[in-house]
């Protein structure tokens, strides 16, 4: 019996290491695909092309920002309606999302503030006209759909990502979350007959129609958002769906991209849920395969199609060819990663994957702090040795700020929020409980007052007859 009882705990230890590394091995391939995706853009921002005499051709034929930005969307497209249907819980998926970001961006915001030169980004947020209205919009990270700067440079992405936050959100309390095919297809189609026929900052047309629209914006978000934290069905269902509206016309009325990149970015984030239905048995896998090759083909297309002459000026890219390779081969990195899901990645790759965010926040003020300080920007014509130090040096950098920032701030601000998430959770269950307690003494009451007064009516009723 003793003996048993020593050894249960190890059992279970040993069973929870199993589910732990299953998780792991699930997972993996994701955290990869992160990784890989968050050390393109860092190759991108750090102009790695521009120190190599063939440089220029890559740059032309291939974008590495691209190529990461649109991988990491379709991880979001993946694991983002997942993340909100496991947990069942609106109210949970946003704070989940709020101590995931908000903390890590806020904290990188404010070093940069306290240490970079005036010169730089978000420093120059201190130095623009109606500092609140833009404020507000970064706190909001629609910047991007509302006209007014990134606080960092890369920011402009999580506009993107909120907006789809935003319509996951409005279709989950709908019912509606698990019709991405449709939403997928009809989103690439947008970009192939739609591609530069969207307005861009329609909207937001002047200085004070931007002021009124960012704090018309602001309500309605913080209004949506509180509706949604008191955890009720009906007012999380209307904050909700305030939030999608917004959403969807601040992304197709007033977004600063040109239309097909618009269009593509939701697109491929619909696709990639798309990917996780089919996986996932919801649809049909032959469905899944036609309504991502429609998206790949569909994301091609228009890059050739528009992505030309003054068009191109507009864009993330060069030209066409470099949309068109970076674009399909995101997905393509994405394909193989996920054939080989159920294999354990390299250490390296899904450590990347775990600080990612972090890297993407850090890499570009890392780049202005080292850049004469520390290191000397090599050109062409620099010896290899000095153009290996330079590279060396600022990727140490990178890597070691990613580190220190994921592990005193992501990490902690993740588990607050979980604890956040289970005080409020147990706090609706005592309410709930005290409701239906309160509800069954309410009934018990009249019942308990009619079986009383029955005997003292038989007794009355003799005294009355005399």
């Amino acid at each position: 019996m003793r003996i048993r009882q020593l050894l249960t705990p190890l059992a279970a230890r040993r069973s929870r290491g199993a589910a732990a590394g299953a998780a792991q091995s699930r997972l993996g391939w994701l955290d990869a695909v992160r990784g890989i995706a968050a050390f393109a853009v860092v190759l991108q921002h750090f102009d790695i092309w521009r120190l190599v005499p063939w440089g220029n051709e890559v740059w032309v034929h291939f974008d590495f920002g691209l190529y990461g930005v649109m991988t990491f969307f379709l991880v979001s497209g993946y694991i983002i309606p997942a993340s909100l249907e496991r947990r069942g819980d609106v109210r949970a998926f946003w704070l989940g999302r709020i101590f995931r970001i908000h903390p890590a961006l806020i904290v990188t915001i404010v070093i940069c503030l306290l240490t970079l030169p005036d010169e730089h980004m978000p420093v120059l947020l201190l130095n623009v006209p109606h500092v609140p209205t833009v404020l507000t919009a970064n706190a909001m990270m629609l910047q991007d759909m509302l006209g007014q700067p990134n606080s960092l440079r890369v920011m402009w992405t999580l506009s993107f990502e909120m907006v789809f936050y935003f319509m996951v959100t409005a279709l989950f309390v709908r019912g509606w979350h698990r019709r991405t095919s449709g939403i997928a297809v009809g989103l690439a189609a947008g970009a192939l007959l739609l591609g530069v026929t969207l307005t861009q900052h329609g909207l937001s047309t002047g200085p004070a129609a931007t002021t009124h629209l960012v704090m018309a914006v602001a309500l309605l978000v913080g209004s949506a958002l509180v509706f949604i934290m008191t955890g009720r069905t009906e007012l999380v269902r209307t904050g909700a769906l305030l939030l999608g509206v917004v959403g969807v016309v601040l992304a197709f009325q007033n977004g600063r991209a040109i239309g097909f990149e618009t269009f593509m970015v939701f697109a491929t984030m619909f696709a990639g849920t798309v990917v996780y239905r089919a996986e996932n048995g919801q649809i049909d896998r032959l469905q899944g395969w036609l309504v991502c090759g429609f998206v790949v083909a569909a994301g091609a297309l228009v890059g050739w199609l528009y992505n030309r002459g003054a068009n191109a000026e507009a864009t993330w890219t060069s030209g066409w060819m470099a949309w068109c390779n970076s674009y399909v081969l995101a997905w393509a990195t994405f394909g193989v990663a996920m054939l080989f899901r159920k294999r354990r990645f390299p250490r390296p790759l899904t450590w990347l994957g775990a600080i990612s965010f972090s890297m993407y926040l850090v890499h570009v003020p890392v780049l202005y702090a080292v850049d004469g300080p520390l290191l000397t920007h090599p050109t062409v014509a620099s010896p290899a040795s000095q153009k290996v130090v330079w590279v060396l040096g600022y990727l140490a950098c990178v890597l070691v700020a990613s580190q220190l920032l994921y592990t005193l701030v992501e990490m902690p601000m993740q588990k607050l929020g979980r604890k956040v998430i289970k005080r409020l959770n147990a706090f609706d269950a005592r309410r709930a409980e005290a409701v239906a307690l309160a509800a069954t003494v309410a009934a018990a009451v009249p019942a308990a007052r009619a079986e009383g007064e029955g005997p003292e009516r038989e007794q009355q009723e003799p005294v009355l007859t005399r």
